[in-house]
């Protein structure tokens, strides 16, 4: 497992042992940015699935990073499915909603024409078409608007904002589906589930199947609505008392200028993944809530 200090990659941690031996080599040992790090370690422990967790996630940074977003988003994956092939490895990466320009107002398909506005998503395409250009036996989960108890995230932004300010303007006019860490791994253990129970037959069966899937959760909010959500659920826990904020203002992504354009609406259609895979992801308010009592339950955050 290449991203496991990340977090999806820390989730994947506690399920990807029910396949057995879990290599997972850190930066030091296994860098996305260099060509040679990749084919060394890969050639030197021979997997028999690949599980890819690391990205250059920092969207806005990435507009004036985009030699090192292209190595480690657009370059590596096309490595690792060049290696992956080589050593009839299954290879299971993770994508983004920001390859789509938010054009549509019904959930993207899989097949929908993609044109990403930022150089995050023009990296993480990129990445898509070196894989498929391989082939062999891979699997792209697309997924959206990612978060966790750790990390640098949305909700963890929020909660320390809302203990600090007691108003917050925040965009409404972008929409998507926040989809927390725990449930892309979920969708992990069950699509790797899916194919291994071909025994001898798995390379050739993921062959048959690969590409990409969308796996978000269920619903859709704005980044004001998942605001306001966060702190709903926040108020009813210990965390109450240390959140100063009354009001969180909607407002239009004009008025919160960033150095890279996100897309209106970027909702994944995951109908493709269940008819394959047959494994639904929860509501995004269901994972949220669940997140929420892990925050307080292991005493992750401090306020």
């Amino acid at each position: 497992m290449i991203g496991a200090s990340g977090q999806v990659g820390f989730e994947l941690q506690s399920r990807l042992p029910a396949f057995g031996e879990v290599i997972a080599p850190v930066r030091a040992q296994l860098d996305l940015g260099s060509e040679d790090s990749i084919r060394e370690v890969v050639r030197s422990s021979q997997p028999a699935i690949i599980v890819n967790a690391a990205a250059y996630t920092a969207v806005d940074r990435a507009e004036t990073e985009r030699e090192l977003a292209m190595r480690v988003n657009g370059i590596a994956p096309g490595i690792l499915a060049e290696e992956a092939k080589r050593c009839r490895a299954i290879l299971l990466h993770y994508s983004t909603d920001y390859v789509f320009d938010g054009q549509k107002n019904v959930p993207y398909l899989e097949e929908d024409q993609t044109a990403p506005l930022n150089e995050y998503g023009r990296t993480k395409l990129i990445g898509e078409q070196r894989m498929a250009a391989i082939g062999g036996a891979y699997v792209i989960l697309r997924t959206s608007w990612v978060y966790a108890p750790r990390g640098g995230n949305f909700l963890l932004t929020m909660l320390r904002r809302g203990a600090e300010s007691d108003s917050l303007r925040i965009v409404d006019d972008q929409t998507g589906s926040p989809t927390s860490a725990a449930a892309i791994g979920d969708a992990t253990l069950a699509v790797l589930q899916n194919c291994l129970k071909r025994d001898s037959n798995s390379y050739d069966y993921v062959r048959g199947l690969c590409g990409v899937y969308h796996a978000s959760c269920s619903g859709q909010t704005s980044w004001h609505g998942f605001a306001r959500s966060i702190f709903e659920e926040a108020k009813k826990t210990e965390l109450g008392p240390k959140l100063k904020v009354q009001q969180v203002v909607p407002i239009s992504t004009e008025e919160y200028p960033t150095p890279a354009r996100r897309p209106r609406y970027s909702v994944l259609s995951n109908e493709k993944r269940l008819r394959t895979f047959n494994f639904q992801l929860p509501d995004w308010r269901d994972c949220l809530n669940k997140v929420m009592r892990q925050l307080i339950e292991q005493k992750i955050l401090s306020i």
